[in-house]
């Protein structure tokens, strides 16, 4: 139907790729462990959201300049490492707050924890992490096609069904991950200051992945 081919082995692939560690995965658990779930599913939203822009753009052959061009690739690639390390810089520089009527020996006393971030700005996290970074595009270029057939009547339509397909089973997947991590930070009731040294790690992390891609070659 509608020129797609194995889809069962599509789903199956696609569920096995979601599993794969990288930088939406580490902002999904980092927001979930240390602002809860809410906070994990609004990072997931906007990652759903920056995929979707992929699978338009590559439904509709944007994306092809992506793996044609060099200029283009590295373009994007610049930016979004950009991205992703102003990210990480904003993990490091977590901090603690205490209540703002406390004086110096309560605010020592009592457990601070760590700044919250509104959720509108975790999903544009999540969306801009995704949408910036050229390995999804070239993803969907080069994973998609597979499982869309020669004769396909509309071979766009097709592709923008199993991306959609691949979007849905993604999103189950990250929601997933953001209520598992939050339940087990509370189950392991992690201190604010852990939490907070768990932000700045994520951090790091996201420090490195930047570097990874903006070092990264067009393949």
């Amino acid at each position: 139907m509608f020129g797609i081919h194995d889809l069962t082995l599509f789903m199956i692939s696609g569920l096995l790729l979601n599993l794969m560690p990288g930088p939406d995965s580490l902002l999904i658990m980092s927001r979930s462990a240390t602002q809860g779930w809410r906070a994990g599913s609004a990072a997931a939203l906007g990652i759903g959201a920056g995929t979707m822009v992929h699978i338009f753009a590559a439904a509709l052959g944007l994306s092809a300049l992506l793996a044609t061009s060099a200029t283009a690739f590295t373009a994007v690639k610049w930016v979004g490492a950009a991205y992703i390390v102003y990210v990480g810089i904003g993990m490091l520089r977590s901090r603690l707050k205490t209540p703002a009527d406390a004086d110096a020996a309560q605010a020592r006393a009592r457990a601070a924890t760590a700044q919250p971030l509104p959720y509108r700005r975790i999903f544009f996290q999540g969306f801009l992490t995704n949408v910036l970074n050229p390995k999804v595009a070239l993803f969907f270029l080069a994973f998609v096609p597979q499982f869309i057939s020669a004769n396909a009547a509309s071979k766009p339509l097709a592709f923008l069904i199993l991306g959609s397909i691949f979007n849905f089973n993604g999103m189950l997947y990250c929601h997933g991950l953001a209520l598992f991590t939050a339940f087990a930070s509370a189950r392991l009731n992690i201190k604010p200051m852990a939490a907070l040294w768990m932000n700045r790690t994520m951090g790091g992390l996201f420090l490195a992945l930047g570097a990874r891609l903006a070092l990264s070659e067009q393949h």
